[in-house]
């Protein structure tokens, strides 16, 4: 009797385990137990203020804490995600903005704990600590929050802050959103003018054809180039709302400074990644330079950068795809594979395009106790698969990290790029392993060094950018300068190896993460060096590789990235780490070079 092959066909995701309808007599209910909730934490404020305040006083309340903190991820989540899924339905963007203003009264009648917590002298603090072996999250979580005590202010003060935030800096952020979802681009294909979203528009810039591939960029960045005043705008106040809390207010010594601390990661490591990045730039010039050669054209365009090596108009429809990958998950490790597979089982995937839907990809962990929830655009390119095998990455590393609290289940971001950057590698392994044709081999090779170039060196430039961009608005630059700021950030990076259009001085506009997440891009860095360095030890030690790097995603956030790290005998503060990941991607490239 033949096994039935599930069906994984396009769709929406059920966000019915986070709330079963947004009726108002539902959202009622729910706001309510919040707020009955709250209410009882905020009643445990004097005894802990008292001189008799005892550990399991301290323990009761951050059980609390953790019980309120799992009704604001479930309210907060179901408007983010629905929003995401249609930036331009109303209610979803109704919802969203009560659930903004309900969840920030909730967080500023929270401000006490954390503020009370991070004032106490650390003598009394390590006196009401958790014992570690018995509760390790509580420990934990409450020994991190006192990192960030240099930088907090008094209770109204943050108070204000996250009343000004909500209706100030975050809302800008969905603004940014809504323009840029509701964007449309023109493209003539085979002599038909073609309507796009932008993730489909970008799936011709890896076309065969190469004036496709420019046709793609031209009209990416001449639909960008319209807004660009507009959003370039928005950017200048995302950049002075970010210094004036953050370096004026709070202290941290620069913008850069910021995320750092967020990530629990050292200046040093931080630097030390993004100089190497910077003098590695050589490393991806060689190769567009090689790759020129064996496409035969004098030098690369920045739109041929992506450009495949074999002409190929191969697509897979969405069950395939996602039958590969999780076959793949399977060949590294069953219970792998059982895992993920939770996210098709439990309708956890938005896989289709649709207008209005948020471009893009990513992977939402809201809860310990529910699966992670993965939005990506699947338009059949082989890309897509790559991308389908990087969020279902991500939702491994929070799986396999859900026996924690949902204090500490989320990794730091640059380890959060770990698993699915790894997904990604096992992906790649398999496809040249089953490919006899030397040709096709060639061209699989060299998407993944395209892929790494995009997460390596094209991320940490986009950080050096950002770094540079936040000192020119401070000193009032025009969104003109901007855009000659980051024309020689480009220069800088590709050298003489590929000529650059003007129209891609408009490219940082069109980037999420410098509007939503400044200096985030250097995680996507940090993880896949990182991942060419475990990657080359798994291939060098086999099975007893896995048991280790598995215990390094069941980490989660439970414990300080360093430590995490050096347990995987990895010195993130030393540049020799972090070339060796360069020397790894030159070997790929001589090994191109060699086919």
């Amino acid at each position: 009797m033949d096994i039935p092959v599930p069906s994984y066909p396009l769709s929406g995701w059920d966000l019915s385990r986070l709330l079963a309808e947004p009726d108002e007599a539902e959202i009622t209910r729910q706001l309510a137990d919040l707020e009955e909730e709250v209410g009882a934490f905020a009643g445990l404020r004097g005894r802990l203020e008292s001189q008799t305040v005892t550990a399991a006083d301290l323990r009761a309340a951050v059980q609390r804490y953790e019980s309120i903190a799992r009704r604001t991820a479930t309210l907060g989540s179901y408007g983010g995600l629905w929003f995401s899924a249609d930036t331009q339905s109303t209610a979803a963007v109704t919802f969203q903005n009560r659930m903004q203003q309900a969840l920030t009264a909730v967080q500023n009648r929270l401000l006490f704990f954390e503020l009370w917590w991070k004032g106490l002298d650390d003598g009394t603090a390590a006196s009401l600590l958790p014992d570690p072996a018995a509760d390790p999250d509580y420990a934990f979580f409450l020994e991190d929050l006192r990192r960030t005590r240099p930088f907090m202010l008094d209770e109204k003060s943050e108070q204000i802050i996250n009343l000004k935030d909500a209706d100030g800096i975050d809302g800008l952020m969905t603004i940014y959103t809504m323009l840029t979802s509701r964007l449309e681009f023109k493209l003539t294909v085979d002599g038909v003018e073609q309507t796009l979203t932008r993730d489909a528009l970008m799936g011709y810039v890896r076309s065969p054809n190469p004036a496709l591939r420019a046709a793609a960029y031209g009209e990416l960045y001449r639909v960008y180039g319209a807004e660009s005043k507009i959003l370039a705008q928005i950017y200048n106040n995302r950049v002075r709302d970010w210094h004036n809390e953050q370096v004026q207010l709070r202290g941290y010594a620069t913008p850069l400074a910021v995320r750092n601390v967020t990530n629990d990661v050292p200046d040093a490591a931080v630097a030390a990644l993004l100089d190497v990045a910077r003098r590695n730039a050589k490393v991806f010039q060689r190769y567009f330079r090689l790759k020129a050669q064996w496409l035969g054209l004098e030098k690369l365009r920045r739109s041929d950068i992506y450009a495949p090596l074999a002409p190929s108009d191969r697509t897979l429809d969405f069950t395939n795809a996602a039958t590969l990958v999780l076959e793949t998950f399977r060949r590294f490790d069953p219970a792998v594979a059982r895992q993920v597979q939770r996210v098709f089982d439990d309708r956890h995937i938005d896989s289709e395009v649709r207008k209005g839907k948020r471009g893009g990809a990513f992977c939402a962990t809201v809860r310990p106790d529910l699966t992670p929830y993965v939005l990506m655009n699947y338009t059949g390119k082989v890309r897509d698969i790559a991308t389908l095998a990087h969020e279902l990455g991500h939702a491994l590393h929070s799986m396999l990290a859900e026996h924690h609290s949902i204090l500490t289940q989320h990794s730091t971001l640059p380890l959060a790029e770990t698993a699915s950057v790894f997904s990604e590698m096992l992906l790649t392994e398999r496809l040249l392993a089953e490919e006899r044709d030397p040709l096709v081999r060639r061209d699989l090779l060299a998407a993944a060094v395209d892929d790494i170039y995009a997460t390596v060196g094209r991320q940490a430039f986009f950080v050096l950018f950002e770094q540079a961009a936040h000192q020119a608005i401070l000193e009032n630059a025009s969104s003109d300068q901007l855009n000659e700021l980051y024309m020689a950030n480009l220069r800088e990076q590709f050298g003489d190896s590929v000529e650059i259009g003007e129209e891609f001085q408009h490219e940082w506009v069109s980037i999420p993460h410098l509007y939503q997440t400044p200096f985030y891009c250097y995680a996507y860095s940090f993880g896949q060096l990182l991942v060419l360095a475990l990657y080359r030890r798994y291939q060098q030690e086999g099975e007893a590789f896995k048991p280790g790097y598995l215990k390094l995603l069941a980490y989660g956030g439970s414990a300080h990235p360093e430590q995490i790290l050096r347990e995987a005998g990895v010195d993130i503060a030393d540049e020799a780490f972090w070339q060796g990941g360069f020397d790894v991607i030159s070997a790929l490239i001589d090994e191109l070079e060699a086919m």
